[in-house]
């Protein structure tokens, strides 16, 4: 059965222990990094992780863009957005599409 993980500050991460997901508190992108490699190898199918640690991890991410598996999606931290998460659906969905439907080209 696949996993759901999420990496990112510890203040951000333990409310998704609450529902039953995998987390990963890490203090730095280093750390979080290594936790990434590890973690992909382990069965995950969904790994999110907080955009300002993303922000530092996109080269690693990006070699699991085009696969089925593990689908890699930043999301907010307790600090707020970065807007990175937003952007990623965007490029897809005219990775997808072949236009901006979502945003009119803004």
């Amino acid at each position: 059965m696949y996993k759901i993980g999420v990496i990112g500050d510890r203040e951000s991460v333990l409310g998704f222990k609450a529902v039953g997901l995998d987390v990963f508190p890490c203090d730095s992108s280093e750390e979080a990094k290594k936790v990434l490699n590890k973690v992909v190898k382990d069965d995950y199918a969904i790994i999110y992780v907080t955009e300002q640690l993303y922000q530092d991890m996109t080269e690693e991410a990006s070699e699991y863009i085009d696969r089925k598996l593990p689908a890699i999606i930043p999301v907010p931290s307790k600090d707020g957005t970065l807007g990175i998460g937003v952007q990623g659906v965007k490029k897809s969905v005219e990775r997808a599409v072949g236009a901006d439907i979502l945003f009119g080209g803004e």
